[in-house]
């Protein structure tokens, strides 16, 4: 998967299964994990089945008035849990299959995985404290 470096933007290719060693920027050498992670469906599944951290994902698309608020609070928490706890981002509009797969039903929606499960799910844009609140539960 390519994952774009939250400091300097500089893209990075990276093995899904290196996702747990804590990569660093080739580049810049900051930690490619404190900022949301993009990623397609095949990378999703594969981060899921394989991460041994705890991961939070965005269900989000592009023309979403609630999806466009949420993402800073989102890029927010990535920067200061991204190591403890995977801030990964889907978009269902690029990648349509994933809401019938993952059973979205409205976006934004934060689904909370752990050793490959769905372990929780919370619809809606949530506030800075909210998403703390629950992403300090998962760690």
């Amino acid at each position: 998967m390519i994952i774009k470096c939250p400091n300097c933007q500089k893209l990075n290719r990276l093995p899904c299964d290196r996702v747990n060693e804590k990569p660093i920027c080739g580049a810049c050498q900051f930690s490619l994990l404190l900022g949301p992670i993009e990623v397609d469906q095949a990378s999703l599944k594969e981060i899921i089945n394989q991460n041994k951290l705890p991961i939070i994902i965005d269900f989000w698309a592009p023309w979403c008035g609630p999806c466009k608020m949420f993402a800073p609070t989102f890029q927010v928490s990535a920067k200061k849990h991204g190591e403890k706890i995977l801030h990964v981002k889907i978009d269902t509009e690029a990648n349509p299959s994933i809401g019938q797969q993952y059973i979205i039903r409205s976006i934004p929606t934060l689904a909370i995985f752990k050793n490959g499960s769905e372990i929780e799910r919370i619809s809606g844009a949530l506030s800075s404290i909210q998403l703390e609140q629950l992403v300090s539960r998962f760690y």
